[in-house]
């Protein structure tokens, strides 16, 4: 039977391996990854149904993140290459097993294929590279080896998972996380308790995400520590930490073909900020003001956020600072704010303008002089200036909210 290892016990081992294997092997991952997957996916029968859902990308992940670890560790072998990221993985994939009510057979068997199909490479390229036969012999011990951990990695998650069953636990971490979001500074002591009692590290970052009522989540495909309240009308999450690009894997392959929106990293206390931000441009994205993919990070989209975080105020700006434009027509004005936003954004020439606006230089003049009567003493000033081009860049952001129809929101 598969030893079961104690958190943190994937060491990096000293691996009496040449150095200049990593940069020899490191081309080879991304078919490798491919070929792996693929052989799984034609040998292991209870995967069919499961290797394109949250399972498949977990599964996919772990292949892709275990080939690099381990020619990491052949790079720096002495402790240097991250392990976390593998651990988890490893984890997730026996935690899934148990949930899905299968033995570990199958993954056992996925972990032997991937040996297989990496040894079969490996004899493919030594003939190339030289590779004599003791350095070969070395590299099987090493690859069977870090395969034996990782199968003990999975068969920890498996019994994690089978010990500590969903149920009365779902519901206090759902409790946690409502404290956490409810009221952080005054629900201290509870928090501290029920963080405790659940073994909830209190992070010293948290980033919260939005996602719509009526998703089908993964929870196994999630890392641990994720907290989440799926079934109220306005579902969310709590990640420990930034919004890292592995944690938007985790969160694609737990909630696939939804869209999700991550507020930004702050400590604890300000949660409720982050999930009103995280909500905000999820509103943004299903109106097609932003779009980043099926998960939005707040943090590339800050002046957006920003300049639409209180349309009536900027409204109450755009009367205000452009107020000399109000005897002009709807079509006039249209035109002379668009010229003059292009003017705020770019500072160019008359031809470079029209460049940019697909009008005649004459043209651009024209509306110049115009804007220079009109407004000539405001943009001479620079907070006034600064002014009116927030307010038309809010405006133009506007725009492309309301022409989208309300309640018209995207899967």
């Amino acid at each position: 039977m598969t030893e079961i290892l104690e958190p943190g016990l994937l060491e990096d081992p000293t691996l009496p391996l040449p150095r200049r294997l990593a940069p020899i092997l490191r081309p080879e991952l991304p078919s490798l990854a491919e070929e792996i997957v693929t052989e799984i996916r034609r040998n292991i029968p209870e995967y069919t149904g499961s290797i394109d859902g949250p399972f498949g990308h977990v599964l996919r992940l772990g292949v892709q993140e275990g080939l690099a670890t381990f020619v990491d560790r052949i790079a720096v072998p002495h402790g240097a290459a991250a392990k976390n990221g593998i651990e988890n993985i490893c984890r997730k994939l026996g935690r899934i097993e148990a949930h899905e009510g299968r033995s570990l057979d199958s993954l056992q068997a996925a972990f032997r294929i991937g040996g297989q199909v990496a040894w079969r490479r490996l004899m493919k390229i030594a003939p190339r590279h030289e590779l004599s036969s003791s350095v070969m012999s070395r590299l099987a011990d090493a690859v069977f080896t870090y395969l034996d951990e990782l199968v003990a990695l999975s068969l920890n998650g498996y019994a994690e998972a089978k010990t500590h069953p969903a149920g009365a636990m779902d519901g206090r971490r759902r409790r946690l996380l409502q404290l956490l979001v409810e009221d952080s500074a005054g629900n201290a002591p509870l928090i501290t308790e029920l963080a405790e009692s659940l073994r909830w590290k209190i992070p010293e970052q948290v980033t919260l995400v939005a996602t719509r009522p009526g998703v089908r989540c993964a929870p196994a495909a999630l890392d641990e520590d994720v907290l989440l309240d799926l079934e109220g009308p306005e579902p969310y999450l709590l990640i420990p930490g930034p919004l890292t690009l592995a944690r938007k894997a985790m969160l694609r392959a737990a909630i696939p073909g939804r869209q999700l929106a991550a507020g930004l990293a702050v400590q604890p206390v300000r949660a409720p900020d982050s999930l009103r931000w995280a909500r905000k441009a999820l509103d943004l994205a299903e109106r097609g003001v932003i779009d980043d993919g099926p998960v939005v990070a707040c943090e590339d989209h800050l002046v957006t956020l920003w300049l639409l975080s209180d349309t009536e105020l900027i409204g109450q700006i755009a009367r205000r600072e452009l107020a000399s434009l109000d005897a002009m027509t709807a079509g006039q004005r249209e035109r002379i704010t668009e010229t003059l936003q292009a003017w705020l954004i770019t500072r160019g020439t008359a031809a470079e303008i029209g460049q940019h606006l697909f009008i005649h230089p004459q043209t651009v003049r024209y509306r110049m002089r115009r804007i220079e009567q009109s407004l000539g003493d405001q943009l001479k000033d620079p907070e006034t200036r600064f002014g009116i081009e927030a307010v038309l860049r809010a405006m133009s952001l506007q725009e492309r909210v309301t022409a989208r129809r309300p309640g018209d929101r995207t899967a």
